[in-house]
């Protein structure tokens, strides 16, 4: 048992030398971030969301929606995307990058759930939606659910890399031949849950600005989630292919760098659908005048310096084949997603309210989110140093 213990947790090394090894100011950094969540969770549990958080009847959801939830699961959609394209378009050639991003949204779903148990009044009930108390004319329990079944879904289709780890193979065959059902599921109910977070703002048009407010709130919020996802699966791949280089048995710089410009081709086009749609809305609804005041002039940073202007640097990106400049781009598309989702459920949201009413969230609410996206890069990390997850 500890001679399994050290080959398959601590990589051939015993204890000692494994906490040699990772005596780092990175690892140090990040224990530091983990104190001072964990101290907000703990705060949170004992004293409740009232003294932890900024949150009141006005602002009934804060930072960690916004963050954790909203924006978090737009950015757990490389699952989604990578998914659909590989097991149901066929295109084997970016197979490749299905496993990271599979455990990419793995790890987003779970940390979000975990991190949404903080957020709710009786925590403790978060399992009453499975199968004690069925709200079949809420979007919450149809989110609720969708959470749950798409977690399992991941689970299943991580499973093979998992098995082949424990070298059960068996198992590791059983869930590679369901890896294309469960991927066919999981584009149902991944695309009807990043629809149904926009969805929950429908009953709110009185309290979201009219430049952010629209029936097409759900189509946008899955638009969104989809380059979110395309951008964030260039990002993984870019940071894993140089942290986790000695991974790679064959690597080919030529082929991975082609394979970065064919995705941010699609992201291209999904841009400018997502910005067609806003313009057509703006139209629909007469909006245009808002954009003369406060209001419209960050509507205009977030659409244009976020949506356009990246979209056109990726075009000329992909015809100069200027990779670098793709993979920086991307980090630009996902900040614009993260700035949308704060815009519709904070910024935007209770726009009447003077400045100094508004809204801000304590160190607590702050300092637990970045804890809980430290245990998602520790936990990635720890993944895939030990299984074949990029090989």
């Amino acid at each position: 048992m500890i001679n399994w213990f050290n080959e398959k947790i601590l990589l051939g090394m015993n204890c000692r030398e494994y906490i040699s090894k990772h005596a780092t100011l990175l690892n140090f950094m990040a224990l530091i971030i983990l104190c001072f969540s964990f101290y907000a969770m703990a705060y949170r549990l004992i004293y409740g969301l009232g003294p932890a958080t900024n949150l009141s009847d006005t602002y009934p959801w804060g930072f960690w929606i916004s963050f954790d939830i909203l924006a978090g699961i737009a950015l757990a959609a490389p699952g989604l995307t990578v998914g659909t394209v590989v097991y149901l378009f066929g295109a084997k050639d970016y197979k490749h990058f299905a496993r990271p991003a599979i455990l990419s949204s793995l790890l987003g779903y779970i940390f979000a759930v975990f991190a949404l148990m903080f957020d709710l009044g009786r925590y403790y009930r978060v399992f009453y939606v499975i199968g004690w108390s069925w709200g079949l004319n809420s979007i919450l329990f149809l989110i609720a659910w969708h959470f749950f079944l798409y977690i399992i879904i991941c689970l299943i289709e991580w499973f093979p890399a998992f098995f082949e780890w424990l070298g059960i193979e068996k198992a590791k065959n059983f869930f590679s031949k369901l890896g294309i059902w469960a991927t066919v599921f999981g584009v149902i109910i991944a695309g009807g849950h990043q629809s149904a977070l926009g969805g929950l703002f429908l009953v709110a048009p009185t309290k979201i600005h009219p430049l952010w407010y629209s029936a097409l709130l759900p189509l946008f919020f899955l638009i969104s989630a989809l380059f979110a996802g395309i951008s964030m699966v260039i990002i993984e791949s870019t940071i894993s292919h140089k942290v986790f280089r000695d991974q790679l048995k064959t690597f080919d710089r030529a082929d991975f760098d082609n394979k970065t410009l064919g995705l941010a081709k699609a992201l291209v086009i999904i841009l400018f659908v997502y910005l067609i749609l806003k313009v057509l809305d703006l139209t629909h609804y007469n909006n245009w005048h808002y954009l003369k005041s406060e209001y419209g002039y960050w509507y205009l940073l977030e659409v244009v310096g976020f949506v356009l202007a990246p979209a056109l640097i990726l075009i000329n990106s992909v015809k100069n084949k200027k990779v670098k400049l793709v993979r920086f781009t991307t980090f630009w598309v996902v900040t614009g997603v993260i700035l949308n989702r704060f815009n519709v459920s904070l910024i935007a949201y209770n726009w009447y309210i003077p400045l100094q009413e508004k809204y801000y969230p304590t160190w607590m609410e702050i300092a637990l989110s970045l804890g809980v996206v430290t245990l998602i890069v520790l936990f990635y990390r720890f993944i895939v140093r030990r299984m074949s997850i990029l090989s």
